[in-house]
C-alpha cells in the first residue's frame, strides 16, 4: 500500500537527514522533492501546492531549525499535515435505533458489489442484522454475484427477478426487513462505466424515497484522479457521508486517497484492502500518514493479530515462553497464526523500521516459503518436534522424503530454530516497546546480510571478576608476554 509514495518520500526526507545541520535553504530543496514525489503519486496538484506550502510554512520556523534533532521535526510536521491532509474521520455508520440504511453507489467495476458483502460482515460484526438488497439492475451479473457473497456470509440477500425499477426494489426492501427482523439494510445500486445524467438521477430519487441514514461511494483507488473526479460528481447529485475506497492493496499510487477528502470534503471512511470478504478496514488518517513516512503502524497490526489470532493458543505459548519453552511444534503454530495476516510483506510493513525488509521480499513468494517450513515441520515426529537434537542423518533423510524437500534443507531449519528459538527466550521476558526494537534491530541486521542465521546469542559464565582478580590476571598476562620475548630473543641469538 503506497509503496512507490513511501520510496519517494522516503528517499527525499533521507536527503535531508544526511545534511549536518538544516537551513531554510537545503528544507526547501528537500521539500521540492517531497512536492515531486506527491506528484508522481498521482495526487491533485491544487492539493499538493496546498500541503507544500503549509509544510514550508511551519518547516522553516525557528523551532525546527532550532531543535535538537531538526529532521525529525520536519517529518513531524509532514505526518501531521498529512492527517490533516485525509482527515478528520467520523467511523460511525450513525444507523437509527429501529431500521437503519446504507446506501452503496460508484461506477461499474469499483467493486461495489463485493464491497456490499464486506459492509454486511462489519454492520454483522457490531451487532445487527443486516440486509443486502440488490438493486443493481443494469448489470444482471450483480444480482446473482450479491446472492453468492451473501450465501458465503450467510447474510439474507432481496432480489426481485425480473424487475425493472430499482427504486420500488429499495422501497420494497425496506418493508421485507421490518417484516423479517433485519435492522441495517444495505443497497446496492446500479452503476455505469461512467458518470452521467440517467444515474444520476436515478440515484438521487432512490435517496429521496428511501432517505438512507448514510450514503457512501464507492470508487477504485487504482484509477487515480478519476477517483477523485466521480467522488466530486457523486457528491454534488447526492450529499456523500464517506467514501469507501477499494484495492487499496493493489498498485494504487497513493493519490486518490491523499486528494479526495480535500477535493470534495468527504472523508474516506472504509478501505478495501484485498479480495476477501473480511478484508475491510476503518481509515485512520494518522495511522495511513504514519505508513507513508516510514514509522510502521503498529496499532492495526495489534487490531489484526486480536481479531485473527487464536487468543487462548497465543496465551498458551506465551506461558511456556516465560517458562524458557519453545519447540519446533510451538514455531508450526506461530507460522500458521501469523499466515492469518496475510502477505509477509504486509505485515512488515506495519512494522516501524521495518518497511525496507519489504524490498528483500520483492522476488520471493514468503507464503510458499512458510508453506515448506510447515511441510518439514509436519513430517517430523512429536518427539522430534520437541528435540531437534534426535534428528539424525537417517532421520533427515526420512523427513526430506516426506516433505518432498533436500536433505540438507531440514538440517538448515534445525540449524536457524536454534537460534530463533534463542532470540524467541530472550524476547519473552521484554516489553512491547523491547519487542519492536528487537525487531527493528533484527530487520537491520538482515538488511546488512540476507543470508545472516539467526544465530544463537553466546552467554557468558555469569561470574564476575573483582578489583583483585582482574589485577592478578593482568599481571599474568603480562608475566607471560615477557616470557614469550625472551623466548623468541634467545631463539635468533
Amino acid at each position: 500500500m503506497f509503496e512507490a509514495l513511501q520510496e519517494s518520500l522516503g528517499s527525499a526526507l533521507r536527503s535531508l537527514r544526511g545534511r549536518g545541520k538544516l537551513t531554510e535553504s537545503n528544507i526547501r530543496e528537500g521539500l521540492q522533492l517531497v512536492e515531486q514525489a506527491l506528484l508522481e503519486a498521482d495526487v491533485s496538484l491544487p492539493v499538493v501546492k496546498e500541503f507544500i506550502d503549509h509544510v514550508s510554512q511551519r518547516a522553516v520556523g525557528e523551532r525546527v531549525l532550532k531543535s535538537l534533532n531538526p529532521t525529525n521535526q520536519l517529518i513531524k510536521v509532514v505526518y501531521d499535515e498529512l492527517v490533516a491532509l485525509m482527515g478528520p474521520v467520523d467511523h460511525s455508520l450513525h444507523l437509527q435505533s429501529g431500521l437503519g440504511i446504507l446506501m452503496l453507489c460508484g461506477l461499474q467495476g469499483s467493486g461495489k458489489t463485493t464491497t456490499c458483502g464486506k459492509l454486511g460482515r462489519l454492520v454483522r460484526q457490531r451487532g445487527r442484522k443486516p440486509l443486502l438488497v440488490a438493486a443493481d439492475l443494469q448489470r444482471p451479473a450483480a444480482i446473482e454475484q450479491l446472492q453468492v457473497i451473501g450465501g458465503q456470509l450467510e447474510i439474507p440477500v432481496y432480489t426481485e427477478p425480473g424487475a425493472t425499477d430499482p427504486v420500488a426494489v429499495c422501497q420494497n426492501a425496506v418493508k421485507h426487513a421490518r417484516a423479517t427482523g433485519a435492522d441495517v439494510v444495505i443497497l446496492d445500486t446500479a452503476g455505469r462505466l461512467h458518470v452521467d445524467q440517467e444515474l444520476m438521477e436515478q440515484l438521487a430519487k432512490i435517496d429521496r424515497r428511501v432517505a438512507p441514514d448514510q450514503v457512501y461511494l464507492v470508487v477504485d483507488a487504482m484509477t487515480g484522479q478519476d477517483a477523485v473526479t466521480s467522488a466530486k460528481a457523486f457528491n454534488e447529485a447526492l450529499e456523500l457521508d464517506g467514501v469507501i475506497m477499494t484495492k487499496l492493496d493493489g498498485d494504487a499510487r497513493g493519490g486518490a486517497a491523499l486528494s479526495v477528502k480535500k477535493v470534495t470534503g468527504v472523508p474516506i471512511k472504509f478501505v478495501g484492502t484485498g479480495e476477501h470478504l473480511d478484508a475491510l478496514e476503518e481509515f485512520h488518517p494518522d495511522r495511513m500518514a504514519s505508513r507513508i513516512v516510514g514509522m510502521g503502524d503498529v496499532l492495526t497490526l495489534i487490531e489484526q493479530a486480536q481479531q485473527k489470532f487464536d487468543q487462548e493458543e497465543m496465551l498458551k505459548q506465551q506461558e511456556r515462553l516465560r517458562k524458557g519453552q519453545f519447540t519446533l511444534e510451538d514455531f508450526r503454530k506461530q507460522l500458521s497464526q501469523i499466515g492469518k495476516l496475510g502477505p509477509l510483506e504486509k505485515i512488515l510493513g506495519l512494522i516501524p523500521g521495518m518497511g525496507e525488509m519489504t524490498k528483500l521480499l520483492a522476488d520471493a513468494d514468503a507464503g510458499a516459503e512458510f508453506r515448506r517450513l510447515a511441510g518439514i515441520i509436519d513430517s517430523m515426529t512429536p518427539e522430534e518436534r520437541r528435540d531437534p537434537s534426535l534428528i539424525d542423518q537417517s532421520r533427515r533423510r526420512r523427513i526430506a522424503a516426506g516433505a518432498g524437500v533436500e536433505p540438507h534443507e531440514v538440517n538448515k531449519l534445525v540449524k536457524e530454530f536454534e537460534g530463533m528459538a534463542d532470540m524467541m527466550k530472550r524476547m519473552s521476558g521484554m516489553s512491547f516497546r523491547g519487542r519492536l526494537q528487537a525487531a527493528q534491530q533484527l530487520g537491520q541486521t538482515l538488511m546488512r546480510n540476507p543470508n545472516a542465521m539467526l544465530a544463537k546469542q553466546k552467554k557468558g559464565t555469569g561470574k564476575r571478576l573483582t578489583s583483585a582478580e582482574r589485577a592478578k590476571l593482568k599481571k599474568l598476562r603480562e608475566r607471560e608476554a615477557r616470557r614469550r620475548k625472551r623466548e623468541e630473543k634467545k631463539n635468533r641469538g
